[in-house]
């Protein structure tokens, strides 16, 4: 039976991690260790965590309206590649443990560190005037990071923001709604395998689902009164933090 202070934990920690994840893509720092000190054991904690985390997308869905209106088409075309990556990446999870990715994830996320804060300062070209080769790299590389979403999932949302951002010429608050649904789809469709496939401990979902649904919603007002500079400044030490902690469980234990 969980206690009524555990499930305002747990409920507390959902909005901090959907704040996160709406401004940051970063959702695990905060939803992992939270049902990780209520005694969910670490493997059905992330499978817990990723039940709740698309109703953080839901809530920043909602509340940036005004910055996706006239990009639904955008959202569709980008879905399907992230889609299906996602669905092959939780077969690929069903047939090799993730271990096997380890070693290269922290590697992984503080290139996308970097990247984000590199990729402020480009000038992207408008789709119509870039090379075909160029366009079919950056699908594929979404296909890419919706099978690595489906898959092992680590700051997936970050390095889709990256992509986005050299894929579109949007504003930054543009691309991140973007990215917030097309990352919940992708994380939608994990969620539905991972149902059948795995144990989620859905007493704890619910309240951190409410938690992540809020923080969705209020991230996206933050968003609109920061400037995009220090945002991305965030988003990259939250990501280098994420990459000491896996390059520790990855070289160190």
């Amino acid at each position: 039976m969980v206690s009524i202070f555990s499930l305002i934990f747990i409920l507390i920690g959902g909005v901090a991690s959907g704040l996160l994840s709406s401004v940051a893509s970063m959702a695990s720092l905060a939803s992992y260790p939270v049902l990780l000190a209520v005694g969910i054991p670490p493997v059905y904690a992330n499978v817990t965590s990723d039940a709740a985390l698309i109703w953080t997308s839901i809530g920043s869905t909602i509340s940036s309206t005004k910055e996706l209106k006239g990009h639904w088409h955008q959202v569709a075309f980008y879905s399907i590649f992230t889609i299906v990556g996602s669905l092959i990446g939780c077969r690929l999870l069903l047939a090799f443990p993730s271990s096997v990715f380890e070693k290269v994830v922290p590697i992984f996320i503080a290139g996308s560190g970097v990247l984000v804060i590199v990729s402020g300062k480009h000038h992207s070209l408008e789709p119509h005037k870039r090379p075909l080769w160029q366009e079919i790299f950056y699908i594929a590389a979404l296909l890419g990071m919706g099978v690595y979403t489906g898959y092992f999932g680590a700051a997936g949302g970050v390095i889709v923001l990256v992509l986005l951002t050299y894929i579109t010429d949007e504003k930054f608050i543009v691309v991140n709604a973007i990215k917030n649904v097309i990352c919940g789809l992708a994380n939608l469709v994990a969620l539905i395998v991972f149902i059948f496939t795995s144990r989620i401990y859905w007493l704890q979902a619910i309240p951190l689902a409410i938690g992540m649904f809020i923080g969705g919603y209020l991230g996206m007002d933050i968003l609109r009164k920061v400037p995009a500079k220090y945002v991305r400044i965030f988003i990259a030490t939250l990501a280098f933090i994420q990459a000491g902690y896996f390059f520790y469980k990855a070289y160190m234990l």
